[in-house]
């Protein structure tokens, strides 16, 4: 049975309208106004979750009513407990033991899937909401055990759930009473029609449908009339923006010098966590390896890495064991870090819509961030495409260059040593050709990244690069022999 209705006002708005909360001109201020149960009021009240963002309070009343919803919101407005919560409102309001699977998530990315599952246990921990996360990546066989003991909530990407739709015996989506799809206008990009099509015939007629996207693309329209009956339309964003309470700055420099300016402001915010996004996977491993060089906490994630070790990687970071995240676009949507002070963009994004969503990962619900833009004379063109999307003109990060090059050589010296751990790694990947699969390989690499961070990482890595020469020498003596 869909949720309790007894606490929301009459939706006001037509579908297919921008809607508004439903109940008086002023937003509600609580959680309690919004007419969820005490026990996910005092949840989130425990969650230091203030009040309802804009998202919040315009869809949950809705929600409540048992309406469709098609939500248009920007980057860092609070979707997932705009969803999480009536879903969790209308699993404690069953009467008897709720059917399980109660509701299913559709994510585009492993990593989104597993942040949603985080959310949802920790926002249904006092009612005893079971959630599990499906996603690739991870054993078939430990999924399926999951399955088996049909929790309430699954969370996964398309392509896995279809696999265990077609595989995994007894697994059904019949039960689902309610069907999420998160940044819906990424699923379609990314090519997953044909899993969603195999996806929604799968589910039964007789549930709530919640589409949650950045952007209403056509594809997003046709695929909302496919899924969702009668929606509401809530939007608190009708353009791509980024939030008034982020601080955006850039810094405009010879691309020679990019790391020297990279490594000065990251000293000048010392203490700070920050993500800094560039454009290839390479340039993610090269610049953690220099940071880590020269003392920073870093991390990195990128799509050639394991799933575990993308994910023990942000984990550390989420845990404020390092401090600094490097990560190319795979981390630009969808995950919510608690706290994130300071985006730098390394490389601009040749997009100027993804530059929104990189920022988006700092000043979030509300809370104050700070983004910095590193513009080199090669990327002028993408940052003319940033401003003009976003309406405004930014100031340049005030900062004396002769001051910044004082670090050139000390820098200089971190890139040097970067570089020889990655030709490292690149022969150890070359010697594996006819032994241990390539993954291995890759997996040495992620232990590169992930490494423990201390007072002796310079040195452990300069010894390692003294020495790289002849062990190469050898190794391939013996892959030879």
């Amino acid at each position: 049975m869909v949720a309790s209705k007894a606490t929301g006002a009459p939706a006001t708005a037509s579908p297919g309208t921008p809607s508004k909360p439903p109940s008086s001109p002023d937003p509600p201020k609580t959680f309690a106004s919004l007419g969820l149960c005490p026990e996910l009021v005092s949840t989130c009240e425990a969650m230091g979750y203030k009040a309802p963002t804009d998202i919040q309070s315009a869809s949950i009343p809705h929600a409540l009513e048992g309406r469709d919803i098609i939500g248009l919101a920007q980057t860092g407005s609070g979707k997932t407990a705009a969803f999480a919560l009536p879903i969790l409102h209308a699993l404690l309001s069953t009467e008897g033991k709720p059917p399980a699977p109660f509701a299913l998530v559709v994510s585009p990315t492993r990593e989104l899937a597993f942040q949603i599952h985080e959310q949802f246990e920790a926002l249904g921990a006092k009612i005893g909401a079971r959630s599990i996360a499906i996603a690739g990546g991870v054993d078939h066989m430990a999924q399926a055990v999951a399955l088996a003991k049909r929790p309430h909530v699954i969370v996964a990407t398309p392509g896995r759930l279809v696999d265990h739709l077609e595989n995994t015996k007894g697994f059904s989506l019949r039960t689902v009473k309610f069907l999420v799809l998160d940044e819906a206008d990424r699923i379609l990009t990314m090519d997953f029609e044909k899993e969603l099509e195999k996806i929604v015939t799968a589910l039964p007629h007789d549930r709530s449908s919640y589409l949650f996207s950045a952007t209403m693309t056509s594809k997003v329209k046709k695929l909302q009339r496919a899924s969702l009956k009668d929606p509401v339309k809530v939007e608190v964003s009708d353009k791509y923006s980024t939030v008034d309470t982020l601080v955006q700055n850039y810094v405009f420099i010879p691309e020679k010098y990019k790391d020297c300016y990279l490594v000065f402001l990251l000293s000048e915010f010392a203490g700070n966590s920050a993500i800094i996004f560039v454009d290839t996977q390479r340039h993610a491993q090269r610049i953690a390896v220099m940071l880590r060089s020269l003392g920073f906490g870093a991390v990195c994630i990128h799509g050639g890495m394991a799933q575990p070790k993308r994910l023990a990687a942000l984990t550390k970071f989420k845990a404020g064991e390092r401090t600094i995240l490097v990560a190319t676009d795979v981390a630009s949507r969808g995950l919510d870090i608690p706290r994130v002070d300071l985006v730098m963009n390394y490389d601009i994004p040749n997009n100027g819509k993804d530059y929104v969503h990189r920022v988006g990962r700092t000043a979030r619900a509300g809370r104050a961030g700070r983004a910095l833009n590193l513009v080199s004379q090669y990327d002028l063109h993408n940052y003319r495409d940033v401003e003009e999307l976003i309406g405004k003109k930014l100031d340049a990060y005030p900062l004396e260059e002769s001051t910044v090059l004082m670090m050139l050589e000390r820098v200089g010296e971190a890139q040097r040593i970067a570089v020889a751990e990655l030709r490292e790694l690149d022969e150890k990947r070359r010697g594996r050709k006819g032994g241990k699969r390539r993954g291995q390989a890759l997996d040495d690499e992620n232990a590169l990244l992930t490494e423990a961070v201390g007072a002796d990482t310079a040195s452990y890595l300069e010894e390692r690069t003294r020495h790289s020469g002849s062990r190469g020498q050898k190794r391939r003596r013996k892959v030879r022999s």
